[in-house]
């Protein structure tokens, strides 16, 4: 992946940084400088689904019919995306912006031509680089966003799960980490140290919610039901991570822990729920690795608070990680095999049910620069989930395209 590819993910993409250089299309405009960055991608990919149950919470998703193919023409697991940044220095602090437009590509609605708008980050910041800086905005959250920055399906397709994310397929979410998503916040991140950062921030509460037609009882002491019964969290959630960046020669790499915590109203088990997480890489002669684990009570799986508790209000445990390793060949081109599972446990009255118990994925891929703002991907992803009950489905599917970055 060249220099500028790297930019633009780490950057334009998730801007995780608010001072990341976009590598984009700069325009001086008076005392802002203005970044236009984005990119444009879609791959085709043909899935082979078998099992005969359907398994809630299940990313290899069987349709009670056996065996079928599905072929998609859509979007990867970044979105099509337009972001427009600016930065200016004003009062001895570093202030910046940066908005980002959405189109999706992951439909079969003829009427609307397959298409979705989204809204991922609208957010600023103000700092300076002797004591940090503030993010005020949607962004992405802070725990768990080193492992999708990690993730080599980052530009290519991954596990379509039946789209549940509604424009993009999935990646590595749920097959090895939980998604950080797209969240508002109000943050702190500190100086680089020479090589330590850390961030810490409030953000939006999650609602607890399932994919199973679990049932969830609210704060009056009633009951709902149904695939999108929600509870909402009882205050904000906190959120935090610190790494270590480390270079010597031709040895470069990184570690990182995060963590996530927030109070659900209305269940059994009302107190706080958690996860945290540790992962690394390291790169060395166009070799790189990376390992990530993460555990945690009543956050679910997949989805923060997705399947969180049992019927009668438990929260269920919950953990999972990935390994991957990756080779840059002298082409330039990026190959890379990775496995990841993420598995959540019964609890409370539970039993063996259709609920899922664990998503599994292996995938292989390549990716190659066809130029500096261009690359091709091909990738087979193997994905099997398990129910409580023992029950299988898997999805095999190929997936070719490209990405455009600007």
């Amino acid at each position: 992946m060249n220099k500028n590819i790297k930019l633009a993910v780490a950057g334009a993409v998730l801007a995780l940084s608010a001072t990341a250089a976009n590598a984009g299309i700069i325009i001086p405009a008076g005392e802002w400088t203005v970044d236009l960055s984005g990119n444009v991608n879609a791959f085709m990919s043909t899935t082979r689904n078998s099992g005969d149950t359907a398994i809630a919470g299940g990313l290899a998703r069987p349709n009670n019919t056996g065996t079928t193919t599905a072929n998609t023409i859509s979007t990867g697991l970044l979105p099509n995306f337009l972001s427009v940044a600016g930065s200016s220095r004003q009062n001895d602090l570093d202030v910046t912006f940066l908005i980002s437009i959405n189109p999706g590509g992951f439909s079969a609605n003829s009427a609307s031509g397959g298409s979705g708008t989204e809204h991922r980050q609208a957010f600023m910041t103000f700092g300076d680089k002797s004591w940090g800086s503030f993010k005020i905005g949607k962004d992405l959250g802070i725990y768990a966003s080193d492992a999708i920055l990690n993730d080599m399906t980052l530009l290519g397709v991954g596990s379509i799960g039946g789209s549940p994310l509604g424009t993009t397929t999935l990646g590595r979410i749920g097959t090895g980490f939980q998604y950080a998503d797209w969240k508002q916040q109000i943050a702190y991140t500190t100086p680089n140290m020479n090589g330590f950062q850390a961030t810490v921030g409030v953000t939006q509460a999650w609602n607890a919610w399932s994919a199973a037609n679990v049932l969830y009882n609210n704060g009056a002491g009633g009951v709902l039901s149904g695939t999108s019964a929600q509870r909402a969290g009882a205050a904000p959630a906190f959120e935090g991570k610190a790494s270590y960046s480390f270079s010597s020669n031709d040895v470069t790499g990184k570690v990182w822990v995060s963590g996530f915590v927030q109070k659900v109203r209305g269940m059994a088990d009302s107190d706080n729920v958690y996860s945290a997480d540790i992962g690394a890489n390291v790169n060395v002669a166009g070799f790189g690795l990376t390992g990530y684990y993460y555990s945690g009570e009543g956050t679910g799986t997949t989805f923060l608070l997705s399947d969180a508790y049992s019927v009668n209000g438990r929260k269920r445990d919950v953990d999972g990680g990935y390994v991957q390793a990756t080779y840059v060949l002298p082409t330039k081109t990026k190959i890379g095999a990775s496995w990841g599972q993420s598995n959540l446990d019964r609890a409370g009255n539970d039993t063996a049910n259709a609920l899922v118990k664990s998503n599994e994925m292996w995938t292989v891929g390549v990716y190659h620069p066809l130029t500096k703002s261009v690359n091709l991907v091909a990738e087979y992803n193997a994905t099997e989930s398990e129910a409580q009950s023992g029950a299988t489905g898997k999805a095999r599917g190929v997936s070719l395209g490209g990405i455009l970055f600007f």
